[in-house]
Parts: structure tokens; sequence; C-alpha cells
């Protein structure tokens, strides 16, 4: 939208003055709106004209005459400041969003491109805590961000089914809980027995051989210990598969470590052969020095195998069976040396796709740094069900007349929502201190306080029983609120653009909470129900605008927009 806007603007000035060296991509938004709606910096016109950049703009604010959307020119120091006409803004960025609905801020950006983005690369065996779910939500929302300005975006996730870690639950389980009854959730009864395998072996030195036996066992694939194998990890697949259904996130593929480790190692002895890996003290590993990337370890020197083994196969598959265009994938920020040395493997290999890691920092507790050796995390299932009760008990204090089922789908929508944007509304850059009382809360920047503003318009708008139709009298928009409105709504498509190219859902995320709020501060100042007819049905059809704005953004990171809370 603003980009049309800024095109329109950019042909009023070239019709004046041709030789200016100004584009789209000059403009800027002013810092308060009593300056105008777009800015016009004018420090490189000094190569066209032989003035300074105040005087220039006051030459151009007198010589061009406005036109079309643009009312008002006015000069301001070295800028120019356009203010654009109120009734034909209105028209146009109503009109739009009122006809294309929920299709509005879609864009050929992305013209087609095939992006693979790998996420949620969780270990089988392991407890699943808060901090995978900061994985698991941001992979999400970059995956509807690339979907919804024109990539084909495709969503998979790397399971770590096959490491030492596995072999530390199993030696556990076989030690200590072999002849107990299970419970019911037996992949969270997994994560528990890992916790205490670190634990154990952190008092037994020797029992690590025991665990390296184990793990050569497991590899072998065959005997009790591979059936083990086998079985536990059906256990945590199934757990996965539930968290993936309750959080709403789909992806079209989920790759598994041991179906691509063989493979791995015929690559490695290929490579070996070729001497593009070099044996080093036993060990296997690629010298990378001459990048200053390092050495990468491929095999330990007890032949165990180590990521690259996996990740290299992986990636040759993906880009072969996929055709694409792009490769990304989501890792904390502590992966960032490997993700370069494994980039610069398949680059010498000669596979040119773009590939991108985006790290991500930490999630802690108000209490401090997370740890799954201590057991020190909170787990997925204690905080969904920490979360659910405090939603339910929230829900039914504010409809005491609905059902149990009303009750538990609205609250698991306000759970959803809560964990996905505590997730997201800040840079991948940023360490997130995770508090379940902040995030629930229906007030402040938080998924709540959107998804409330999401259902007040709704309510508004029944309440009202307008039915829009036939051509709105723009007129009846006099108030600033309203205008306000207009030009933040006016922002959605270039906002949805710019997450999706830097990669940042905070952007979207900040935008609806600027949204929501300036929406508070028209319904505070400005009659809509109590208004006379024709300004009811502009103000309705304003704040439907904003309810489609509203629940296009919470969908494009993954969270529902409820229409009653």
């Amino acid at each position: 939208m603003w980009l049309k806007i800024k095109k329109e603007i950019t042909g009023l000035v070239k019709k004046n003055f041709p030789d200016l060296p100004v584009s789209e991509e000059d403009f800027a938004f002013p810092p308060n709106s009593e300056f105008g709606d777009l800015s016009l910096p004018c420090f490189n016109f000094t190569k066209v004209l032989p003035n300074s950049p105040p005087e220039i703009a006051k030459e151009l604010s007198e010589k061009i005459e406005p036109s079309g959307i643009v009312g008002k020119i006015v000069a301001a120091g070295p800028y120019l400041n356009f203010f654009l006409d109120k009734r034909k803004m209105a028209s146009l960025v109503l009109n739009q969003i009122l006809k294309e609905k929920e299709k509005y801020g879609k864009s050929k950006m992305g013209k087609g491109k095939r992006i693979m983005i790998e996420f949620s690369n969780a270990n089988t065996h392991k407890e699943y805590h808060v901090g995978h779910l900061r994985n698991l939500c941001y992979g999400d929302a970059v995956t509807r961000l690339l979907a919804v300005t024109g990539n084909k975006a495709i969503p998979v996730s790397y399971i770590n089914d096959f490491g030492i870690h596995v072999a530390k639950t199993l030696w556990a389980y076989e030690k200590f809980y072999k002849n107990e009854k299970p419970p019911e959730n037996l992949g969270y009864f997994l994560g528990q027995i890992y916790v205490r395998s670190t634990q154990e072996l952190e008092k037994d030195p020797k029992a690590k051989e025991e665990v390296g036996v184990l793990m050569a066992k497991i590899e072998s694939r065959r005997g009790s210990e591979y059936k083990l194998w086998q079985k536990t990890r059906e256990w945590s697949i199934e757990q996965f598969e539930k968290i993936y259904k309750e959080m709403g996130v789909k992806f079209d593929k989920v790759f598994y470590e041991s179906e691509v480790i063989d493979e791995g190692r015929k690559i490695v002895d290929e490579l070996f052969r070729k001497n593009f890996l070099i044996k080093s003290q036993g060990a296997v590993i690629a010298d990378l020095e001459k990048y200053n990337l390092g050495v990468l370890l491929f095999l330990r020197s007890d032949g165990t195998a180590l990521y690259p083994v996996a990740d290299v196969p992986l990636a040759i598959k993906k880009f072969k069976k996929y055709k694409l265009d792009e490769s990304i994938y989501v890792v904390d920020v502590r992966q960032s040396l490997y993700f370069q040395q494994l980039f610069k493997i398949l680059e010498l290999l000669g596979y040119k796709q773009k590939m991108i890691h985006l790290g991500y920092e930490f999630v802690k507790l108000p209490s401090g740094m997370m740890s799954s050796r201590t057991g020190n995390v909170i787990t997925y299932e204690n905080l969904w069900a920490e979360a659910t009760e405090r939603a339910i008990a929230e829900t039914k204090k504010r409809h005491t007349n609905w059902s149990e089922r009303q009750i538990n789908e609205t609250a698991k929508k306000i759970v959803v929502g809560a964990i996905k944007f505590e997730m997201v509304k800040v840079g991948k850059e940023q360490t997130i201190t995770f508090d379940i009382d902040r995030s629930l809360r229906f007030e402040g920047f938080t998924a709540a306080y959107l998804q409330y503003t999401h259902a007040r318009i709704c309510s508004i708008i029944r309440k009202a029983g307008i039915k829009i139709s036939g051509k709105i009298d723009f007129d009846k928009f006099q108030e600033k609120w309203e205008y306000n409105l207009m030009v933040e709504l006016a922002k959605f498509p270039e906002i949805l653009e710019k997450a999706a190219r830097t990669y940042n859902p905070a952007v979207l995320a900040d935008y609806l909470h600027d949204l929501a709020k300036i929406f508070s501060d028209f319904y505070r100042d400005v009659k809509v129900i109590d208004a006379d007819l024709e300004a009811q049905k502009a103000r309705i059809a304003l704040i439907g605008a904003v309810k489609i704005v509203l629940a296009k953004g919470l969908g494009v990171l993954g969270i529902a927009a409820p229409e009653e809370m």
C-alpha cells in the first residue's frame, strides 16, 4: 500500500524535476504526524541542484503542485514533507482491505523461490522443554512469513534419534526402570530418565564405558538393545506429534538421523579416499584452517559419528530431491561456527545454493538459565498443563454461561497464542526470560491483548448490526485517531515483507501491538455505535478493516484470533 503511494509521489516529483535522483526507497515516515505522512530528505539532490538541502526543499515545495493523493507539500529544513489527502487515503486503504479481506498483505516478493526451513530439531529420549518451543515457534513464524510473501516455503524437521544421548537414556532405563510399569506419558517419562542418567553418570565415570558399548550395539542395528531403541524411539516421536498438533505446527517432511547416518558413513569413506577428509590423532576431520574455520570433526577416534556425518548427506538429499533455491536451518547460536563449517564443506562439494543459519539466543527462567543435565527446566507438559489451567479459570470467570467445550477451546487458543507470541515478539538475538504469569495477561505486549482486541472489535460490529454495503462516506472521517488507524493499516503489506526479508517475526509482533493500541485510543475518543448512521457505517467499516489485519497478522504468527473471549 505505502509502496503504491510512494510510487505515485515519486512520479509527481519526477514530473516536475526529471533529473532528481529520487526513488520509492528514499521516503521515510516522519517522527511525528504533525510533520506530514511521508518525508523526503533532500541531501542527495545537491548533486543536481546548486543549493543547500534546505533551499532545495523550499524550492521543491513551491514548484511541485499537489495532486492525486497528495494534499499538501511543506518544506521543513532539509526535508520535503508530504501531507496526504485524507479522504483519498481512506478510500484507497479501506476499499483495498475490504475487497481483499484475508488476502490483504499477500505479495509476490519471493517470486516463487523454493525455500526449505528446517526447525524443531529435537532429540528423542530427552525432555521437550520451553527452550525447544522458541525453535518451534520461531521456525513456524518464519515459514508462514515466507509463504505469505510469495515463496514456496517447505517446513521440515530433523530429529536426532541416534546420538550418544539415546544410549545414556537407555542405559539408565535398563539399570533403574526396566522392571517398572511405565506411565501413560511415555515421551515425558524418557525425558525424566535422561535427567537421571546424566546425574548417575557423573557419580560413576566407569559407567561411561557401558554407555559406549550400548551405543555400539544400537548402531549395529541388531539385538535386544536395538529393539529397545526402536520401541522407545516411537515413544518420543508420538510425543513430538502430540506437541506439534497442540501448537498448530505442520511439517511437510520429518527427517531422522538414523535414516541418513549409514549414507553419511559411505560419504565419509569416499571423501577420506579422495583426501578431502584426513586422519588426525585417530579421528577423521575436515581441515578448514585456510578458511579461518578451524577443524570439523566427522568421526571420533573410536569410530563413532558426529553431526556432519548425518548433516552432509541430508543436505545433499534436500538439494537434489526438492530442487531448493535456499536452505534455512533454525538452530541456536551455539552452533554458529558449526554451520559456517558445514556450509563451507557443502560449497567445496559443489553445492552453490544459498544456505542460511538462523541462530537464536537462549530461553531462561526468571530464576536463571535452564539446564537439561540438572533437570532445571520447564517441560512442555508441565507448561501446557499449568497455562491451560489458568486460561480455563480466567475464561470461566469472564463467561459463566459458556459450555465446557467453549471454555476449553478458547483457553487453548489463549495458551497457544501466549506461548507463540512470547517466543517471537523479540528478535532472535535477544535472550528470552519466559514468565508464564506475564504471558497470559490481557494487557501489555502479549498475544492475549491482541486476541482480546480482535474479540472486542467483533463484539462492537455484532452490537452495531450494520451490514456495510454501497459507498462509504469518507467525509465522516475527521478525527485524528481515524486517520492514524488508516496510516497504520496501510503499512501492513510492507511490514510483512520487511519481517520476511529479515526473517524477523518480531517486526510483525511490534506492528500488531501498535495497531491494537491505536485502535484502543480511537475507540476511547471516537463515537462508533452512538454516532449518526453514515458516520457509524464509515467507522464500522474502518474497525472491520482493523479486525481483518489483526486476524491476518496473528495468523501469520500461527496464533488464532477468537471472536469471543
